[in-house]
């Protein structure tokens, strides 16, 4: 859940939509996963501990940054980053695997070493099971809500992004160079790193093996 657009934003404290679902496929076993900023999952903790016990559920939090100036900046009205850490904590607890996907990373505003570093020593140690950066990339429609904001926020950078992005996404090399700073990171802070696949795959439990069959005993009487 969230291949779109987060399943719990504010109305989910309202509508209660994303609870039922959650409950729909722990009744069905069904393998699922949540990505997700919002602290808002907490509300969901019981029931997603007890999914985890009938099947393979799998939690991500987006934690791009910690650094206050450019959360404020760029993610109004979302927790605030260290709250997010506290809920990887807790789902990890609960027997929920949650990782953390640090992104996006914003070119210019949240890539420094020392900004990547805060973000991966705090979720290493919150018990994320995995790290994941992910580099900003901008599709249609997005590019153009995300340059115009940037041209009133951080016109100075602008000259840096039409140099990065050309097209939806920064290049191969760019984005290689920021995976292996992170993991370089994660490894020195004792944490495990995971590629963006690897970080949502989940496995179904192996059904379990059907017993030989065997002949009826025959007495002879």
């Amino acid at each position: 859940m969230s291949t779109n657009t987060d399943p719990y934003q504010r109305c989910e404290g309202k509508y209660r939509l994303t609870q039922g679902i959650v409950g729909e496929l722990s009744a069905a076993a069904n393998p699922f996963s949540v990505l997700t900023k919002s602290t808002l999952i907490l509300r969901d903790l019981d029931l997603l501990a007890e999914a985890s016990t009938r099947t393979e559920v799998r939690a991500n939090f987006s934690i791009g940054t910690l650094d206050e100036d450019v959360w404020r900046l760029t993610e109004p009205g979302t927790p605030h980053p260290l709250r997010r850490v506290e809920a990887v904590a807790r789902l990890n607890a609960a027997g929920v695997p949650c990782g953390v996907l640090v992104a996006p990373v914003l070119p210019g505003l949240s890539d420094a070493p020392e900004q990547l570093d805060a973000v991966v020593k705090a979720c290493v140690e919150a018990g994320a099971v995995s790290v994941t950066p992910l580099l900003l990339h901008l599709r249609a429609g997005v590019r153009e809500h995300y340059l115009d904001w940037l041209a009133g926020a951080r016109p100075d950078l602008l000259e840096q992004y039409a140099g990065l992005y050309p097209r939806a996404y920064a290049p191969n090399r760019t984005q290689d160079e920021l995976s292996a700073l992170v993991r370089t990171m994660v490894a020195r802070h004792g944490g495990r790193s995971a590629a963006p696949r690897q970080a949502r795959a989940l496995r179904a439990r192996p059904t379990p093996p059907e017993m030989p069959a065997v002949s009826q005993l025959q007495l002879g009487l």
